[in-house]
Parts: C-alpha cells; sequence; structure tokens
C-alpha cells in the first residue's frame, strides 16, 4: 500500500473546484496520541505474531457493514474489509482496493465530475482463497440501493448509474449529478463479495450476515454473543500486515469493569466507550501504559423523538433546554474534560459554526416558556396541555455509569419545572437496535459523529429522507423534518469549493440549533489508552472507532 502520510485525494485550484464533482473536505486533525514509549528502532514482526485484546463497552451485532449498524459494528468492519480507499488522520484519502485514488488530475475523475474511472488492484482474494474484482465494487453499489435491502445508507449511492465493469480490474459509472460529499461517502463504504452474498435469497438474513468473508487484514473465527468476537490474521492480505496473529474484541457492558480490566492487563487496548472522566487521573498515572486526552468528533446529546407529542411544541424544546445545566454536568460528572457546544459540528472541522447562541441555563425562563404555552401543573406537579402530561422517557445504555448519573441529574432538575423523567435503561444491544433505529423510544442520552470522515454533509442525520421509521434509509432517528435543512442539504451537496460550501452549512447548524431536536451537551474529549508495547494504535477522529488501523497494530 501507498504511504499513508504522503497519499492526498487531490488539491484543486478554486477554478478547478467549480467543475469538480469531488473535492477533498477540509480535514478534521487531531493530536497524536502521547505517552506510548514507542521506541525509535521499533519494527514490525516479519510474521503474524501475538494476540491484543480490545475492550469494548458496547456489543458488535451487526456483521454485514452494509445493514443498519452503529459506531461499535465498523470495529469489525475495518477489521474485515476494506473500502477502494481510506481517509487517515489528517483528512488525506489513501487508496485501499483501488490502485489509486481517483482524481481530475490522473484521469479517474472527468472535469464536472460526473464521470468515475476507478482502477482497482489485482493482487487482493477474499478470504475464501476467490479473487476480488470490479464484479465485487458493482454489486456492493447495487446492493445499497436495493429497495428489498435494509441498506444503512442510500444518500450518494442512490446518484451512480450506468455502473459498467471494464474489466476484471476497471469499473467505471456516472453521477446523476455532481455530489460533494460522495469521496467521503465511498471512504466509509467496505466492498462485500458478489460470489457469496449475492447468491442469497435473503440478503438481510443471508448467512454471511453471522460470518463474514471480507478481504480485510483479518478472518472471522467465532463470535461468543454476549462476550467476545475473535479473529485470525489474513496472511494473503494485499497490504502492510497485519503483524497480529489473533484479534479478539470482548464486550464489557459496564464502564468501571472495562476500565479495571485495562487497569489490570485483562485488555490490551481500551476502546469504546473508553476510559470514563472520573478515572482519568488515576489512569494517565498507570505504569506500562500509555493514555491520552484525545478529542473526537461525537457530539453528547439529550436528543427527542420529534414524533412523539410531548416534544411537538418548540417552547417546550426550548425550555428542557433552558432547564439543562450542562456545566454543572461537563464540571461536576465528566472533570471539565469535554467542550460545551452548540452544534452537532465538531470544533475541529473547517464547517464549525462557532457564531451559535449560547445556552443559558435559567429555570425561571424554562417555566416561563412553559407557562406562556399553556402547560399547566397538575394535582401532581406535572404539567398538563390538552390531555398530554409532560412525562417521558429517557433511556441510555446500561452500565454507562456516568451517562446514568446525568440522566438522574436531569430528571431532577426537569422536575423542577414540572417534567417528568422516567429514567429506561437498555442493554446496549437492545438499545441501539429497532429501540433506537425505528425510533421507539421518547428521548435519548446519547453520542453520535454525524460526519462521514471530515466531510461535512449531514443528510443520513438530518435529512427528511433518512428516517428509518418512515421508510427511509438512514439515521434520522429523531424524525427530524425541516424543508429548509433538506433544501440546504441539497445546496451544500453540489458545491464544491470549501469557503462557498461552508455558507450552507453554517446555516443548517443555525436552523438545527433554532428548532432543538435534540439539545447538544459536549463535543466528546475521549480518554484513550493501550498497554505500553501495543505500537500502531493511532487516534483518526475522521473515523468512527478506533480500530481503523488494526492491520499495521503489533507488538514491539
Amino acid at each position: 500500500m501507498s504511504d499513508k502520510s504522503s497519499s492526498t485525494f487531490f488539491r484543486p485550484t478554486r477554478r478547478q473546484a467549480l467543475g469538480m464533482a469531488i473535492a477533498g473536505a477540509a480535514g478534521l486533525t487531531i493530536p497524536s496520541l502521547t505517552g506510548t514509549g514507542r521506541a525509535l528502532a521499533a519494527t514490525p514482526p516479519s510474521e503474524p505474531k501475538g494476540q491484543v485484546i480490545v475492550g469494548f463497552s458496547q456489543e458488535p451485532t451487526v456483521f454485514n457493514p452494509h445493514l443498519i449498524h452503529i459506531e461499535v459494528d465498523e470495529g469489525i468492519h475495518f477489521s474485515v474489509f476494506d473500502s477502494l480507499f481510506g481517509v487517515d488522520p489528517k483528512g488525506n484519502f489513501f487508496p485501499a482496493l483501488a490502485k489509486e485514488v481517483p482524481t481530475v488530475e490522473n484521469g479517474g475523475i472527468s472535469a464536472d465530475g460526473l464521470e468515475w474511472h476507478v482502477k482497482l488492484r489485482d493482487d487482493v482474494k477474499w478470504h475464501d482463497g476467490q479473487p476480488f474484482t470490479a464484479e465485487d465494487v458493482k454489486f456492493t453499489l447495487e446492493l445499497l440501493v436495493d429497495p428489498n435491502f435494509r441498506s444503512w445508507r442510500r444518500a450518494g449511492h442512490e446518484l451512480v448509474q450506468d455502473l459498467t465493469v471494464v474489466s476484471p480490474t476497471e469499473i467505471k459509472w456516472k453521477m446523476k449529478e455532481p455530489y460533494a460529499p460522495y469521496p467521503s461517502i465511498l471512504a466509509a463504504t467496505f466492498i462485500v463479495p458478489k460470489h457469496v452474498l449475492g447468491a442469497a435469497e435473503d440478503k438481510n438474513t443471508a448467512p454471511f450476515n453471522n460470518a463474514p468473508i471480507g478481504t480485510g487484514p483479518f478472518k472471522w473465527v467465532e463470535r461468543m454473543a454476549g462476550d467476545h468476537i475473535e479473529l485470525a490474521a489474513n496472511t494473503d492480505y494485499f497490504a502492510d500486515g497485519p503483524y497480529l496473529k489473533s484479534l479478539i474484541y470482548k464486550y464489557i457492558p459496564d464502564l468501571t469493569v472495562l476500565y479495571t480490566q485495562f487497569k489490570t492487563g485483562d485488555i490490551d487496548v481500551i476502546g469504546l466507550q473508553w476510559i470514563t472522566a472520573d478515572h482519568y487521573d488515576e489512569a494517565k498515572a498507570l505504569s506500562g501504559t500509555a493514555v491520552a486526552v484525545i478529542p473526537a468528533a461525537t457530539i453528547e446529546s439529550l436528543s427527542f423523538n420529534m414524533e412523539r407529542p410531548q416534544f411537538k411544541e418548540l417552547a417546550v424544546r426550548q425550555a428542557l433546554y433552558h432547564a439543562l445545566d450542562k456545566k454543572t454536568i461537563i464540571d461536576a460528572l465528566y472533570y471539565g474534560l469535554p467542550t460545551p457546544t452548540e452544534t452537532y459540528m465538531p470544533q475541529q472541522s473547517f464547517y464549525y459554526n462557532p457564531d451559535l447562541p449560547k445556552q443559558e441555563y435559567d429555570l425561571d425562563k424554562a417555566k416561563k416558556l412553559l407557562d406562556d404555552a399553556g402547560w399547566v401543573p397538575g394535582g401532581d406537579g406535572i404539567r398538563v396541555k390538552d390531555g398530554v402530561r409532560l412525562s417521558f422517557k429517557n433511556s441510555t445504555t446500561a452500565g454507562n455509569h456516568i451517562r446514568e448519573q446525568a440522566q438522574q441529574f436531569i430528571q431532577q432538575s426537569y422536575r423542577d419545572i414540572g417534567v417528568e423523567v422516567v429514567i429506561s435503561n437498555l442493554p446496549p444491544a437492545v438499545m441501539w437496535g429497532d429501540y433506537w433505529m425505528k425510533s421507539e423510544f421518547d428521548s435519548v442520552v446519547v453520542g453520535i459523529n454525524f460526519l462521514t470522515g471530515s466531510d461535512p454533509d449531514t443528510s443520513d442525520y438530518l435529512s427528511s429522507k433518512s428516517i428509518p421509521a418512515k421508510g427511509g434509509s438512514g439515521q434520522n432517528t429523531w424524525q427530524y423534518a425541516s424543508p429548509e435543512v433538506d433544501k440546504l442539504l441539497e445546496t451544500g451537496g453540489v458545491e464544491f469549493v470549501p469557503e462557498q460550501r461552508k455558507k450552507a452549512y453554517l446555516k443548517i447548524q443555525e436552523t438545527v440549533r433554532n428548532d432543538l431536536p435534540f439539545l447538544p451537551m459536549f463535543q466528546y474529549a475521549t480518554v484513550r489508552g493501550h498497554k505500553s508495547g501495543v505500537e500502531g494504535v493511532v487516534p483518526n477522529i475522521n473515523v468512527r472507532i478506533d480500530s481503523w488501523d488494526v492491520a499495521t497494530w503489533y507488538w514491539a
């Protein structure tokens, strides 16, 4: 594989960018994970050896990367599959299954951005020994828009037409219209095998979905539900690595137990949801470990199901925001590590809007908003309007003790303004299954990375076409529908000059901040950690999971 640090997508001039359908988004950058104790002389082994155990607080359960899934599942996807090209921590694209990243300069993209010609590697095999070809790429792109398939993402892919296999190592297609986010979407699109999944009558329930076959650095071995997933080195891997003989993803739902197992050495890398803030002071002093605070693109929020009658009125959502004591939650529960925010866009992004109104914690204003809107306290103190009690469930993952403390704090604050919160937490596999994806919840406390790579497009989360509960393909689970946001997403999607494109995304953030389908609390400051001897663990704000580069991890 080409050197990831030197590979770039392309850097158009302003004039070129006007005519291109594919512009490199302004990347999000983060510092390195310091304290690794990396020896300058450390080199990867000549053949795979050793085992790394990664601890996740949520259990990966969706192994077909194109079915509806959440971040933790991508830990497996990055290990088992490859995309045409990937994105590095600096926001640069690097080739993977593609021989080179397509650009206007190398002829991979037409000047107007509508015609693509992708050249593929000729030395890639699937885990079962069959050759990877352009037919697999065609199959994957068609699968994503198959109306009978429960696709996790159709945005962007639905613009692809005239898919043509030129040869086993070449594929062409045309775009119905230019779409600036598509490079980042492709970098997050893992290719699946036509010869395996294509034969399944129902691809939603195919055996492949429980025992995936990919081209990636690790092969599927077994899953012990509720405990762990084991992967083994793919010794025929076409790129650098793998350098580990075995990789274990261990499921530890209680975050205190997750940290304890990291402290005692039972796990080698502490992954999603990392080390909680209350353990940071102790963790950074542990011997034989590398621990650092790393910003992530994920935003923590109190999110609403906008189809619930309690949340239909803007005044209610505004009142709930005034009654949300973000500062105390951040300072007391998260030890001041996260950064408060008013938007879903990470603050490292070129497209971040710094001029949004700052939330004001004010219980009196909250009460007045509810009074003026006609929500009258009932006999039990809980407000009522038109027969609807201002009472709702709030859910998150059981075992996340800091979130549970935040819920209790929010519950008391809301009680003071006449709002009842009933805490109803669930195991992660249940919480982030149909309960979340099909909008069966009232409200949730959730952390979401809204971006695909560093691209600012958020159609998957904010477009009215992306509501799964209404037949859409996407993750707009709060069922937010705004004609203005829909129009701005379309505008941003076809604009390629970053300075011009930025205008649409600044306005989208302003509109969402005014509408409050979710109450933004803070951008994550994650406490990452691994044993000092594990090399190659590099944070990447442009992906949603830690194991994006697991192929090049090794023991020094």
